[in-house]
């Protein structure tokens, strides 16, 4: 089944312009999760809250370089932030993240011996 594009005549304007919004926010949510950092830190965030220090030893970066893509991933909402003290934790805000995730680690990680 072909995917309707915008100069397809079975579709009116309307219609057209609503496809072309739902591509420029997939487009953004996929160049967010397209950074090798911003992605490994998603990845472990699937499994449950971290604070900022379990995910600078978790991807083996320094706090500035991790604070530094959790604030874009705060920006873009693919994270939430709780504070307890002086820690912040964060968690995925949204289930539709955890979603593409897990369909990234079953194509790319699962099962898979070095190829």
């Amino acid at each position: 089944m072909a995917l309707p594009t915008p100069d397809d005549a079975s579709i009116s304007e309307d219609e057209a312009d609503k496809i072309a919004a739902k591509a420029q926010s997939a487009s953004a949510f996929l160049k967010a999760i397209s950074h090798e950092g911003r992605l490994r830190i998603l990845c472990h965030l699937t499994t449950g809250e971290k604070s900022v220090t379990d995910l600078e030893t978790l991807v083996s970066a320094r706090q500035a370089a991790v604070s530094q893509q959790l604030a874009r991933l705060r920006l873009e909402g693919f994270v939430s932030a709780r504070r307890d003290g002086k820690a912040v934790f964060y968690s995925l805000a949204d289930d539709r993240t955890k979603r593409v995730l897990e369909l990234v680690y079953d194509l790319f990680c699962k099962g898979q011996n070095g190829a």
